[in-house]
């Protein structure tokens, strides 16, 4: 009987649930950037939070504050993740260009996160890196002053505008007719080559990859 007892008393005093992992700030951060990732802004509750650490909202609080002071410190974040940006190449065309590539990667891989930043009005700011990594390489490339600015901005401007091209043909409605049949009755004309391109599925990589070229090449040339 007193062995049956102590059995019950040793089952009241042990833990409900196995120990809780070590919970810091920055494991919070990254669990509120994935749910950002996953579902939007809009998904990033601190309930939601909490579920997605398996810890109760007041450790939530603790760590970060209130959700305005979790997503200040996510937009932080943000910017010092996306400010990470090397030139790679072994000529200033080169590098321009994959500056350009790895701007528009960082764009399509966190739109959720990004957004976040532009509706907080640090839009600017996230770009600032970038940038300075371009004043640097159109330097090396012998342009100063208002030429450099220019090219500087047209770069920016172009991988901007392509990733919102991108991101609107990724939600668009199915278009009927497609370019395919757009463009099939005219592949025995003049430019049958052509014609057959176009019917084509557009690659958004190559398309950028050759845009951003061209761009670079008329920029870091002879002035007009």
């Amino acid at each position: 009987m007193k062995g049956k007892e102590t059995q019950r008393e040793g089952t009241r005093n042990r833990p409900s649930q196995e120990p809780r992992a070590h919970l810091d700030r920055e494991t919070v951060l990254a669990a509120a950037a994935r749910l950002v990732k996953r579902h939007g802004p809009q998904a990033l509750t601190m309930r939601a939070l909490a579920a997605e650490l398996g810890t109760a909202v007041t450790s939530i609080y603790w760590h970060v504050g209130n959700r305005e002071s979790l997503l200040d410190a996510l937009v932080e974040r943000t910017l010092a993740d996306l400010g990470e940006i090397r030139a790679t190449g072994h000529t200033p065309a080169q590098r321009v260009a994959s500056v350009a590539r790895a701007l528009r990667r960082q764009l399509l891989d966190h739109p959720h996160l990004v957004a976040m930043v532009h509706e907080r009005g640090l839009t600017e700011r996230m770009f600032l890196p970038a940038q300075r990594t371009l004043v640097h390489e159109v330097h090396e490339a012998g342009l100063r002053g208002g030429r450099a600015a220019e090219a500087v901005r047209a770069v920016q401007v172009h991988v901007v505008g392509h990733v919102l091209v991108e991101r609107n043909r990724e939600r668009a409605p199915v278009q009927r007719p497609g370019e395919d049949e757009l463009w099939t009755a005219q592949a025995a004309e003049q430019d049958g080559a052509l014609a057959r391109a176009l019917a084509g599925p557009l690659d958004p990589e190559a398309l950028f990859a050759t845009s951003v070229r061209a761009l670079v090449a008329g920029l870091l040339g002879p002035a007009p």
